[in-house]
């Protein structure tokens, strides 16, 4: 329950709510709301920075299966742009605050969910399209492009569907390989490929 401060002040615990110039004002401990908001604009668009810079360094799994509401780039987006909504409304407008909590929090949402849906999801698949592993390149052809020696390495340039693919490369039968040779990978080993001269009528690979 309020306690009542004088004919015009309402004091609680966490909020006090008073009048000025025909405005109802709130505050939370002791900040005014739209103060609230801004500190919350700032925090969250430093996050979401950080975020953006070191998240593959941080190798931040925001799973599968319907989680990606739990993307950290969706939640911080949504913080920046309520609390900015709320912000300019505490500062522009007169509604009540719940108000315009509310009017931010669907805006936020709406938007976050557009940029889910049109940027972050045909992201993610386009990645995932990129992603290859090195077991399934084992069976590939590809054409030489540094030449190998018999005991050394060279490089091989493979085509996929994804794009060309470079990779070191060394001789499964521990013979040379010039540059500009056709070769069939064999096996892959600690990332490099073990080739061999590519011919039509070779279909024995080791598995």
């Amino acid at each position: 329950m309020p306690w009542p401060i004088g004919d015009n002040f309402t004091f609680s615990a966490v909020f006090l709510i008073y009048y000025k110039k025909g405005m109802m004002l709130m505050e939370l401990f002791g900040l005014p709301l739209a103060s609230i908001y801004l500190y919350a604009l700032i925090i969250s668009g430093i996050l979401t920075i950080l975020y953006v810079l070191f998240a593959d360094v941080l190798h931040v799994d925001t799973g599968d299966g319907g989680l990606h509401f739990l993307n950290p780039v969706l939640i911080f987006a949504f913080i920046t742009i309520l609390s900015a909504g709320g912000y300019l409304f505490e500062r522009l407008s007169s509604l009540h605050s719940l108000l315009i909590l509310a009017i931010s929090a669907v805006i936020s949402l709406i938007l976050v969910t557009l940029l889910n849906v049109f940027v972050l999801v045909p992201l993610s698949s386009a990645e995932e399209s990129l992603v290859y592993k090195e077991s399934d390149l084992r069976g590939r052809i590809g054409l030489v492009i540094t030449s190998i020696p018999a005991d050394g390495f060279g490089e091989v340039l493979i085509e996929s569907a994804s794009g060309r693919i470079a990779k070191p490369a060394s001789s499964f039968d521990h013979e040379a390989i010039p540059n500009g040779t056709k070769v069939l990978v064999i096996q892959v080993k600690d990332g490099v490929l073990q080739v061999t001269v590519y011919q039509k009528n070779e279909s024995l690979i080791p598995y």
